[in-house]
């Protein structure tokens, strides 16, 4: 839910036929530039070059523009066709030499200066400069009309980072205040060709600039793979580029494979269906629901199953505490319902009564850990493994709630607080997703031990996002927690009261609770330092705020697993990554034709 949603943009087509416009594409050289005097050595070991590696989609991409790759398929795609000023190890989750091969902060911690990589070329054979950077920066990334969703995070207090060239190799930006996720975040952005998109900019066709009509040569960019073929709702064919400026520890150009093919699903069945019937290469996520038959297919040696480990998605249910009013002037919640939903021994007591392991081991088949708080094992930079626990003990559960005047006071076997009222809740949930329909029943039985009546309703994804965070109709709701990022400045949209997924009671003006400012004061405070040591400390008392407060209250986290053909070599295995073991598909190789 860290995602954001899907933006679709329909241009008149007088705008599509500028679609990738700008100056002409340089004319390509019969041969490509020398590798720069300095590329990049990859980690993985040298490798075979040559095949196709063919990859299923549930459908074609929406464009080949980095700023407007918010669905799934277009971002597979994308990723694969830029490069930037850093590269992300996402195995180690550290930063690396990208296409600046060093950086460096002054001593006020908010003056950066990159040195680019010398000799590097975009895929057209155009030479890659600070140019390139600062038009990336002033032209694209710090206009609101082109950059919806990352245009606030690179401002700070309504002011924008200051990018300058400095020489055809350097880059100096410059931050209004402290910046801790600077390298990752920054450097993480595509860098795009200022000689082939100038002209898109500055006739406001950007937005539909590199779509899916442009001619394959016009998608110029630097990353491992240029686009050599596109068919609507057949296939997406990609090729190496030839001036890549990566390496093998020989001195190789990379990538080894030569082709990659997304193929669009055509009929019935799932991606996991399709690789298992051998149309694809790849099953970056294995279901949990299918993992058995995938386990059993894997024994004869068609493929690997890679073990992952506890996975960066959780599921958690959390009570709506918005204190404001509809239109019609009426409360957003029952304000007796409210009055239980924010009160912290409520949510606690909540917590004690579902059965966590109970769920791993009838809903996920032993798929899945007990979850108790924000992030898990999954990220053991940031994880504080020392925050209190509401764990499964319906003794516990009855005397917190004893403690708020909600018993049961007639001995019927249902809760009621101090007003008579009984405790009944209704829990939404999205349709179609089983696991948690199943997980949903099973928390409703724990609540029946404890007297408390929890209704469970499915609606329509769409509907239930529509209810949660438009309308605010709804009571409770169980749902899943992904994505964001390993570090905590990928959070903040969840957890500063103000933003619009701080789903228990999103976009408040002022924080509702002490604990809620707290919050908001660490996690400015952590964004504001570049020593590790005193983010991780106020990122630690954070995780422990959300443990003992509970606005979301925890079930369990699925182990992730993916599946790959077996004879291909270089995976580096990597959990936080939507892409955990095709993140360096570049580095990736057949060990024989």
């Amino acid at each position: 839910m860290t995602t954001p949603s899907i933006r679709r943009i329909a241009w008149l087509g007088t705008a599509l036929v500028l679609a990738g416009c700008g100056k002409p594409a340089s004319v390509k050289p019969s041969a490509p530039h020398p590798l720069p005097p300095s590329p990049l050595i990859a980690k993985g070991a040298p490798g075979r070059h040559g095949g196709r590696f063919v990859i299923a989609a549930t459908s074609s991409p929406k464009t080949f523009n980095p700023l407007f790759a918010l669905d799934s398929e277009s971002d597979s795609i994308v990723r694969l066709l830029f490069g930037s000023l850093v590269n992300l190890d996402c195995t180690t989750q550290q930063p690396g030499p990208g296409l600046a091969e060093s950086w460096s902060v002054a001593p006020d911690q908010k003056t950066w200066t990159f040195k680019l990589r010398a000799g590097v070329h975009w895929s057209d054979g155009a030479p890659l400069t600070a140019d390139d950077v600062v038009f990336t920066w002033n032209d694209i990334m710090s206009n609101p009309g082109f950059n919806h969703v990352t245009y606030d995070l690179f401002r700070i207090g309504g002011k924008a980072f200051a990018v300058s060239k400095v020489d055809d190799l350097t880059v100096r930006v410059v931050t209004p205040e402290v910046f801790a996720p600077f390298v990752e975040f920054f450097g993480g952005v595509p860098i795009l060709p200022k000689h082939v998109l100038e002209d898109a900019v500055r006739a406001k066709v950007f937005p539909v600039a590199y779509g899916i009509n442009s001619k394959p040569n016009r998608i110029v960019g630097c990353g491992p793979y240029r686009l050599k073929e596109f068919r609507l709702r057949q296939f997406t064919l990609l090729e190496r580029n030839p001036e890549y400026w990566v390496t093998d520890r020989q001195g190789s150009r990379l990538p080894c494979i030569d082709e990659v093919m997304f193929n669009v699903h055509r009929g019935p069945g799932t991606e996991g269906g399709f690789f298992l019937n051998g149309q694809s290469d790849v099953c970056d996520a294995v279901r949990t629901q299918l993992y058995a038959q995938y386990k059993q297919a894997s024994a004869g040696g068609a493929f690997q199953l890679v073990e992952l480990g506890v996975g960066a998605e959780r599921d958690f249910l959390w009570f709506n505490q918005n204190t404001g009013t509809s239109a019609e002037g009426k409360p957003i919640v029952n304000p007796g319902k409210l009055k239980w939903f924010r009160n912290k021994k409520f949510r606690q007591a909540f917590s004690c009564a579902i059965d966590r392991d109970r769920l791993v081991r009838e809903v996920y088949g032993g798929r899945a850990q007990a979850a108790s708080g924000f992030i898990s094992t999954e990220n053991q930079k940031w994880n504080n493994p020392n925050i209190p626990h509401y764990d499964f003990d319906l003794g516990r559960a009855r005397a917190l709630l004893a403690e708020i005047g909600i018993q049961d006071r007639n001995d019927d076997g249902v809760m009621e607080d101090a007003d008579g009222n009984p405790v009944e809740v209704r829990c939404y949930s999205n349709a179609g997703n089983p696991l948690r329909e199943r997980a949903a029943v099973m928390i409703q039985e724990n609540l029946k031990k404890l007297g408390i009546r929890l209704v469970c309703l499915s609606l329509p994804y769409q509907t239930l996002v529509e209810r949660i965070n438009v309308t605010f109709d709804y009571e409770c709701a169980l749902m899943g927690l992904g994505g964001g990022g390993g570090d905590p400045g990928a959070q903040m949209n969840v957890l500063r009261s103000s933003e619009e997924l701080h789903q228990w009671f999103p976009f408040q003006k002022a924080p509702s609770t002490d604990w809620e400012a707290r919050i908001d004061s660490l996690m400015d405070a952590q964004m504001r330092t570049l020593d590790f040591a005193q983010r991780k400390k106020c990122f630690d008392e954070v995780q422990v705020i959300l443990a003992e407060e509970l606005p979301m209250i925890y079930t369990v986290a699925p182990l992730a697993a993916a599946a790959i053909r077996p004879d291909i070599e270089n995976l580096r295995p990597a959990v936080l990554s939507p892409y955990p073991i095709t993140w360096n598909l570049e580095e990736l190789y057949f060990k024989k034709q």
